[in-house]
């Protein structure tokens, strides 16, 4: 697994639960350190000891967790870049929705060695689409239910989300969008504010 995604985990538990969480998490996964390397590759073995302790020491189901990771990942400071990153999707959150079948691509332009999961965004009316998750673990699929509840909010459309599973590897969800311009959305520019 990716260190960014280590990386990731590691900030969301000390970012929302602290440093003292996350020395905790450390220890019970066995990691023999506590900083991920944002750069190196570590065996996903790692990544799931890492999450099964995240979840134990919250007490918390791991599909739980990871959707607050993904809503982490999109709506806290620390992690401004990825917002933006996604919002370059489009204008709406109609167009951010077609935009993710090229997010792995766009992520290993910055990135080359960062494999995420494949997305297949399908439409099956104007107002309903699924999301195919495709990864060798299961759980991004949860992962992009908190991404997807987080920039409808961003973009200020009401949505419904259903994490409808899937065989192993592939994670379906439902997406129903009941007004794409329920509330104003949060402020977005371009450019990115220095300072």
């Amino acid at each position: 697994m990716h260190g960014l995604i280590n990386r990731a985990i590691q900030r969301f538990v000390t970012d929302t639960y602290g440093e003292e969480a996350w020395q905790r998490v450390a220890r019970a996964a066995e990691l023999g350190f506590t900083d991920f390397e944002a750069m190196l590759i570590y065996e996903a073995v790692m990544t799931q000891r890492v999450l099964d302790a995240v979840c134990d020491d919250l007490e918390k189901p791991c599909a739980e967790v990871l959707e607050d990771l993904g809503t982490y990942l999109v709506s806290h400071p620390n992690v401004e870049a990825l917002r933006r990153l996604l919002r370059f999707g489009g204008v709406d959150f109609t167009e951010f929705l077609h935009s993710l079948n090229d997010l792995p691509d766009r992520a290993r332009l910055a990135v080359s060695d960062l494999d995420l999961p494949e997305l297949e965004l399908r439409e099956h009316a104007h107002d309903r689409f699924s999301l195919t998750v495709s990864a060798p673990q299961d759980g991004f699929g949860h992962v992009m239910m908190g991404v997807l509840r987080t920039l409808a909010d961003d973009y200020g459309a009401l949505v419904y989300l259903e994490h409808k599973g899937g065989p192993r590897g592939r994670e379906v969800i439902d997406i129903t969008l009941i007004e794409a311009g329920f509330a104003e959305g949060r402020h977005f520019d371009l450019a990115a504010r220095v300072g």
